[in-house]
């Protein structure tokens, strides 16, 4: 049996929103099918990286500041192409912001496709609401122009600030989008059309989940995939489907067929919000859990002392701390071998366990060697 004694201890100072997620499912096998195409990604098709440095305009007073100077040669070169004069000294960017754009060319990306781009603030603006990005080449990690992008900027939320400093901000405003905002000029070259073999890549590898890829295929079109490793499958293309019509539609087929793929035991946290997620299969071993609490209750007001009337005494202000401990005695809860992490849950409710609790008893669990699970903390 093994023994985890935990105690918390907490000040008052904020207030926290915590999230616990616990996902348990229950259902046939059938339910858990899921396509061939949805967990896996094509290895023959290209997919590289673009970056480029562009201005946004456009902006209500939430743009760079006089210390982005980058900001100001940017502008000021820009306006120069154009065939304009102007002083540095007396540009102001108030209105424009610079920004790094980012997007994802794939090798089906061909000349006159768009795709979308990322724009992301490099200065000291406030918020991108509103913007226009000005046309922004695109390049690989080799400089290779492949697309160009413009338009109006997305970003999902706003911020309002008036002249006392007050705001308020939804959402985070210092990264869009350009939907469709990257017009490709130089497309990948495709994958050869001549080959007679793909490969699957598993998105999440494992072992299981390739040999049940390789055998859906096999059942359907004979002896043509093998499960080279737990995270790439190889597809041997049939002679009957050499054409290009055929083994396009051959490999649109393949990735419809659907398989079960076998997850691999995983409980994730992120401390920042309180989250846990936990998926199936994950098991925790014979234990008790104790739990206590301190808390600790800091409060502090003024005392104010006035002097006597017409004397020459001063107003003092002092302060009045009193400071309180609740302690609750520490509750044991065992454990039974559990399959179900709603079980753990209802079980660690039952000693008054908060979600940040419950997270910090994950690890204590995982230090002891009582969770069979991968724990990832993020």
């Amino acid at each position: 049996m093994l023994q985890i004694m935990y105690t918390k201890i907490s000040l008052p100072v904020c207030i926290s929103l915590v999230v616990l997620i616990i996902t348990t499912f229950v259902v046939p096998a059938d339910a858990n099918k899921v396509r061939i195409k949805d967990i896996c990604q094509f290895q023959n098709m290209e997919e590289t990286d673009l970056i480029g440095y562009g201005l946004i305009i456009g902006l209500d007073g939430t743009g760079d500041g006089k210390g982005t100077q980058f900001t100001i040669q940017s502008l000021t070169n820009m306006m120069e192409r154009m065939g304009l004069t102007v002083d540095t000294k007396k540009v102001k960017v108030k209105n424009v912001a610079a920004v790094m754009v980012t997007a994802k060319l794939s090798s089906f990306n061909r000349s006159g496709s768009y795709v979308d781009v990322t724009v992301s603030s490099v200065g000291d603006a406030s918020s991108l609401q509103g913007g226009t990005l000005l046309m922004t080449p695109l390049s690989d990690v080799s400089g290779v122009v492949h697309a160009v992008a413009q338009g109006p900027v997305s970003i999902g939320g706003f911020n309002v600030q008036v002249d006392d400093g007050s705001k308020i901000i939804n959402n985070y405003t210092l990264v869009g989008r350009v939907p469709n905002g990257g017009k490709v000029t130089n497309g990948l070259e495709g994958p050869k059309t001549e080959k007679t073999e793909f490969f699957l890549s598993l998105r999440d590898p494992d072992f299981t989940t390739a040999n049940r890829i390789a055998e859906r295929i096999n059942i359907k079109y004979g002896m043509t995939a093998f499960a080279l490793d737990g995270g790439t499958v190889q597809v041997m293309i049939p002679d009957s489907l050499s054409h290009i019509i055929y083994r396009t539609r051959f490999i649109s087929d393949i990735g419809l067929l659907t398989v079960v793929p076998d997850n691999t035991a995983k409980v994730v946290i992120n401390e920042k919000t309180g989250t846990i997620v936990a998926g199936e299969h994950v098991t925790i071993e014979p234990v008790a859990i104790a739990h206590g609490t301190i808390t600790v209750n800091i409060e502090s007001s003024p005392v104010i002392s006035q002097p006597e009337p017409f004397s020459t005494g001063e107003t003092i202000v002092t302060t009045d701390s009193r400071i309180t401990i609740n302690h609750e005695p520490a509750r044991v809860v065992h454990l039974k071998r559990v399959v179900y992490l709603s079980d753990v849950a209802k079980a660690l409710n039952k000693i008054g366990a908060t979600p940040r609790d419950i997270i910090a008893i994950f690890q204590a669990l995982k230090q002891a060697g009582a969770l069979r699970a991968e724990l990832i903390i993020l």
